[in-house]
């Protein structure tokens, strides 16, 4: 089994090289089909282009739909939380207390605990 290693390696290096280089000429045409006149494009004999409305309309799309996917994941959270008087946020016998006796080293992590819903709100809701 293979060493799982993020080293540099002279396979991606060439898979990098590769990568950069055809962003840079995938870049370089889109900007040729964007800001070329369609008679200087012809005049060349390039005669089969896309309209030059998608050189905005999907730059513009894309950034629509990762704005859209944001609010989407956002809402969707929202949505599926349950509310305070759910029966969803009722303790059970699984549940872990904090222990207030429990003291920590400085550098130490704190043990894994559930923490009642009514202190979260009371951290986050109230001003006190």
């Amino acid at each position: 089994m293979a060493d799982i290693n993020p080293s540099p390696t002279p396979e991606r290096a060439i898979y990098g090289f590769v990568l950069y280089l055809s962003s840079i000429f995938g870049f370089a045409l889109y900007c040729v089909w964007a800001f070329v006149p369609e008679k200087w494009l012809h005049s060349i004999g390039l005669t089969y282009w896309p309209q030059k409305y998608w050189a905005l309309a999907i730059p513009t799309y894309i950034s629509v739909g990762f704005v859209f996917v944001l609010v989407f994941f956002v809402a969707f959270n929202l949505i599926n939380a349950p509310s305070l008087d759910s029966v969803k946020t009722v303790t059970d016998a699984q549940t872990r207390p904090v222990d207030p006796d429990t003291t920590l080293q400085p550098s130490a992590a704190p043990t894994v605990t559930d923490i009642p819903i009514s202190e979260v709100n009371r951290r986050l809701y109230l001003n006190t």
